[in-house]
C-alpha cells in the first residue's frame, strides 16, 4: 500500500471523511427535484455471514429508482469486491463516484 493514500483510521460511523462531504451536494439536487430523498450511511446490506456493506449513500431519485452511492478517493480490492457482490445480490443502482469526478 502507498503511503498517503489510505486514512490512519477509521472515522466513528455517521461521520463523512473530506471526501464524502464534498459530494454531499445531493441537498442541492433535492431542492431541484432530481432527489427524493438520500441518507448518509442508511443502509445497511448483509452479504453473507458476518459480512455486510453499508454504501455511503442510499439515495432514492424523484422517478423511484433506488440507488446506493459510494464515494471514493482510492478503491482498494476489498471494497471492489463488496460492491460487485452486493450489486449482484439486490436491486439497487449501485454508483461508484470518483473523488476527481465530484463537482463535475
Amino acid at each position: 500500500m502507498k503511503k498517503g493514500l489510505q486514512a490512519l483510521g477509521r472515522l466513528k460511523a455517521g461521520t463523512m471523511n473530506k471526501t464524502e462531504q464534498t459530494y454531499a451536494t445531493l441537498d442541492a439536487r433535492r431542492h431541484a427535484g432530481e432527489v427524493a430523498w438520500f441518507k448518509f450511511e442508511g443502509v445497511k446490506l448483509r452479504l453473507a455471514d458476518n459480512t455486510f456493506y453499508t454504501p455511503d449513500f442510499a439515495v432514492m431519485l424523484a422517478n423511484g429508482t433506488v440507488e446506493m452511492h459510494e464515494v471514493k478517493g482510492c478503491m482498494f480490492d476489498d471494497a471492489n469486491v463488496k460492491i460487485k457482490v452486493a450489486a449482484a445480490t439486490y436491486p439497487f443502482v449501485f454508483r461508484v463516484v470518483r473523488r476527481e469526478k465530484i463537482g463535475e
